[in-house]
């Protein structure tokens, strides 16, 4: 191979939270070339490692001839790994690992395999955040590739009742506050309450339930919430867990039981969404709430 002619390509991806808003990053450096090409993006819901995949996908996707000579540098060993020793494995198993389980981002996976084969690539492993130039500047395109929180969220949805939902909870004394905050156009409405001798989880589940049992018409509903457990259990598993007669899969009573069965006509009266929010794309409302949830505690 001629030297001269190598190209660089230097990618990264980033992820906030993990899963959550990402984005990805690509510097490419021709030969004979001052000036780099930059090339960034993200999508709303997805992970670190396909953010990862997507930044290798997009640098290699963007020459419209194949190349000869291309030098790909990661600091994903994920992605080294995967491409030089994994994926032979994976396509000789039928994209299955050798523990016989389905390949975790196989449409990416195929997607990086299909153009990669395209052009004579030599991967790289970079350490990262260790001072090296076109890694860092990677690195920070990926992460303002992360789709602002305007994007994210709904917040402009007009046509819907968006609902922020918010706790504070004094871990030692078992003390719990919560408030759910209400917007509709340009109008609002708020509740808050304190509850002794309680829990966080249960906390966030009262303030989905006392924001729901406020709305007197039934419009499409937003909901935002920082807890995982709350948005997974409400659009994913109550339903089973009702089928079941409050009972888990593994035959053990659902916690929270009663204030599940109180949210659960609630869920099933509304077109409902619920939305997953990070401390780094947080809207407005979402501090609003949390200072009421705090300062309900404060005032009692």
């Amino acid at each position: 191979m001629n030297e001269k002619k190598k190209i660089e390509i230097y990618t990264d991806g980033a992820c906030n939270p993990n899963p959550g808003p990402g984005g990805w990053g690509v510097v490419i450096l021709y030969p004979n070339q001052e000036i780099p090409v930059e090339m960034n993006g993200g999508e709303a819901n997805t992970t670190n490692n396909q953010m990862e995949l997507m930044a290798s996908i997009k640098g290699l996707e963007s020459f419209t001839e194949p190349q000869e000579n291309i030098v790909l540098y990661t600091d994903s060993k994920y992605i080294r790994k995967g491409i030089t020793q994994w994926i032979d494995i994976w396509k000789k198993n039928g994209w299955q690992t050798t523990e016989k389980k389905s390949v975790k981002n196989e449409s990416l996976w195929k997607r990086l395999d299909t153009i990669a084969q395209k052009h004579q690539v030599t991967w790289k492993w970079v350490k990262g955040h260790a001072g090296n130039q076109w890694n860092e500047r990677a690195d920070e395109l990926a992460r303002k590739g992360i789709p602002k929180v305007s994007k994210i969220l709904p917040l402009d949805d007009q046509a819907a009742i968006h609902i922020f939902t918010g706790v504070s909870f004094l871990t030692k004394e078992k003390i719990g506050g919560w408030a759910s905050y209400l917007r509709f156009k340009t109008h609002t409405r708020s509740i808050c309450g304190k509850v002794d001798n309680t829990s966080s989880n249960r906390m966030h589940i009262l303030s989905a339930v006392q924001g729901l049992q406020l709305i007197k018409k039934k419009y499409p509903v937003h909901i935002y919430t920082v807890s995982g457990y709350l948005k997974d259990a409400a659009s994913r598993w109550i339903h089973n867990w009702q089928k079941n007669n409050w009972q888990t899969k593994e035959g053990k009573p659902v916690k929270h039981k009663d204030l599940w069965i109180t949210l659960n006509p609630l869920v099933e009266a509304y077109q409902l969404s619920w939305h997953l929010v990070s401390k780094k794309h947080s809207p407005e409302e979402m501090s609003v709430v949390k200072e009421m949830a705090r300062s309900i505690l404060k005032n009692n």
